[in-house]
């Protein structure tokens, strides 16, 4: 019973972060480690499927190794300031316009301090 409903847990959360790749204001990252979560204690497949998928593969492995492009950083950065002040201005209330900023802004220093996926040195085994 619980295995069933890990998986479909983290099928669900999946389907969420695929609408949160689109939808500026569905964080997509939490989705993908809640599947991850499920995944892994549940699905050696679904987690295996999951890791090595087109997509959400390598956003994971980056995720979990604290490291990301910068192309990848750029084109996360700029689509999701562009959702925050489309949905800032069409809400248009002083109070949004300041919580999203600040939320994007913090965002975007967490994005930015990871380390540069192309420099990464290989793990050394001890």
């Amino acid at each position: 019973m619980r295995k069933a409903l890990l998986i479909g847990l983290g099928w669900v959360s999946v389907a969420l972060a695929a609408i949160g790749v689109v939808l500026p204001l569905l964080p997509t990252t939490p989705f993908l480690l809640l599947s991850a979560f499920c995944f892994a204690r549940s699905s050696e497949r679904f987690h295996a499927y999951l890791y090595h998928h087109r997509v959400f593969g390598a956003y994971l492995r980056n995720y979990e190794s604290g490291q990301m492009s910068t192309r990848h950083k750029v084109r996360t950065l700029s689509i999701m300031w562009i959702g925050i002040l489309v949905s800032a201005a069409l809400i248009n209330k002083p109070i949004v316009w300041v919580v999203f900023i600040i939320i994007a802004s913090c965002v975007t220093v967490h994005l930015w301090r990871l380390r540069p996926a192309e420099t990464q040195e290989p793990a050394r085994n001890k």
